[in-house]
């Protein structure tokens, strides 16, 4: 017998069974991870948005049913409005705390990975600078069609807008961000940088 489908663990998990959300979450949060880090350019803030976007799933799952066979759409769906709705209230916590003299106890070394952790972000931000110009409805299609290789259905179900929209969003995002790029100078890449980091289990 084969892996239980996320239709199946949602609607276990929506009965209470912690577990199967446990799989879920293993099975989709690098994805979601990476996807938060391509908006942001930040590490700890895509980490704290994945665990946003788990909870928020995990106190809405019995009344939200799957309209797909994977939960990734309503996980990017989630994911973008944390996104929208909770950016600044992160960053506005994690800046409060960054001047608060608490010592740091069991935090996991990330010293072999920092130099990766600060290419990464800085090529990433390189290209939010300009990604930011564009309007936020386009943002999200070529955030989710082109950097999470979402399919347009699903895009669209994430999104809650039809598949039509999807396409002429994206076709109007990738030519604006393309026109961006050749005017900021012809070595700025348009495409996400390649991801190395694994999301932690809380």
């Amino acid at each position: 017998m084969g892996d239980p489908s996320d239709r199946m663990l949602w609607q276990r998990a929506g009965a209470g069974d912690a577990d199967a959300f446990g799989v879920l979450f293993e099975r989709h949060a690098k994805r979601i991870y990476n996807y938060c880090f391509r908006r942001t350019g930040d590490w700890a803030l895509a980490e704290d948005l994945t665990s946003a976007t788990f909870l928020t799933a995990w106190r809405t799952q019995n009344g939200v049913p799957l309209r797909a066979e994977s939960a990734l759409p309503l996980l990017y769906g989630i994911a973008t409005n944390a996104l929208r709705n909770q950016r600044r209230s992160f960053r506005r916590r994690r800046d409060a705390l960054s001047r608060l003299p608490l010592e740091r106890h069991d935090q996991p070394d990330f010293a072999d990975e920092t130099a990766v952790r600060l290419d990464d972000e800085r090529e990433m931000r390189r290209l939010l600078r300009l990604f930011g110009k564009l309007p936020s409805r386009e943002q999200d299609v070529i955030a989710l069609c082109e950097w999470s290789e979402l399919s347009y259905e699903d895009a669209a179900l994430a999104l809650g807008i039809p598949i039509g929209t999807v396409r002429s969003r994206l076709a109007r995002g990738r030519r604006r961000l393309r026109e961006l790029a050749e005017a900021d100078g012809p070595k700025v890449e348009v495409q996400a940088v390649p991801l190395r980091m694994e999301v932690n289990e809380r």
